[in-house]
């Protein structure tokens, strides 16, 4: 398959977090990097850093919450969003923290609003390229991490 894009930063390995409160909402953000789009928080991992580690570090740094790692969510790769600001070729990795505490402070270079939404209203917004899918993802996860486990 021909790519007729160049992609100057190469492949980009990027992660992101679904930050769930007590009540069992998220967080969505909008960025302004994705065209104004509705996404999660989160960012680069650095070379030698775990994907939950990096996660839950660009996390804190764009939103000044403070979060517990549950688990990693989904992986996936994104080439050429139409909706991401630049050329870019992605492998990403979503993972699922539980609100811990902090106060909601959005990193104005990042992040331009936030709303708690539940995750089914989460598929109502205009979403960036690859996060509906996220959010199926949580929401089949949400049903896994209820069930009991099997009995022998």
């Amino acid at each position: 398959m021909g790519i007729s894009v160049r992609f100057p930063r190469g492949v980009e390995v990027v992660t992101s977090a679904v930050i769930r409160d007590a009540a069992g909402k998220i967080l969505l953000t909008q960025s302004p990097k994705w065209s104004g789009k509705w996404v999660l928080p989160g960012g680069h991992i650095e070379p030698g850093e775990s994907i939950v580690a990096a996660a839950q570090r660009e996390t804190e740094e764009e939103t000044g919450l403070t979060l517990s790692p549950v688990c990693v969510l989904t992986s996936g790769e994104l080439i050429g969003s139409r909706d991401f600001h630049r050329p870019a070729h992605f492998v990403y990795f979503d993972c699922v923290f539980n609100l811990v505490g902090g106060t909601l402070r959005l990193q104005d270079d990042e992040l331009t609003a936030a709303r708690w939404v539940t995750p089914q209203e989460a598929l109502d917004y205009d979403l960036g390229e690859s996060y509906p899918e996220v959010m199926r993802k949580y929401l089949e996860f949400l049903t896994t991490e209820r069930r009991p486990p099997a009995r022998r």
